[in-house]
């Protein structure tokens, strides 16, 4: 691959909202272990992949859905985990 070519925006995006998803499988673990997370920051992260997302051209935009899906599915995970471990939970 030339070095010299830019990053497709979608293969840009694509990369950022899987490197978000791993981010918040660890949070979650990290939940699930006792131990404390910081989620400032995460509600702009999120805004700014989904804001990037919309600007896609059509056909780009819809190839960026399975990164999205995975995304939600991982903010799911990090959401079970703080209800769960929630002091006085369960």
């Amino acid at each position: 691959m030339d070095k010299n070519v830019p990053p497709s925006r979608l293969g840009s995006l694509q990369t950022r909202l899987s490197g978000l998803a791993g981010t918040l499988r660890v949070a979650a673990g990290l939940v699930r272990s006792g131990r404390p997370i910081d989620l400032a920051g995460l509600q702009e992260q999120v805004g700014v992949l989904c804001a990037q997302a919309l600007d896609l051209p059509h056909g780009e935009g819809r190839a960026a859905i399975p990164a999205l899906d995975a995304l939600g599915s991982e903010l799911a995970g990090l959401e079970a985990a703080l209800r769960d471990n929630a002091p006085g939970a369960g």
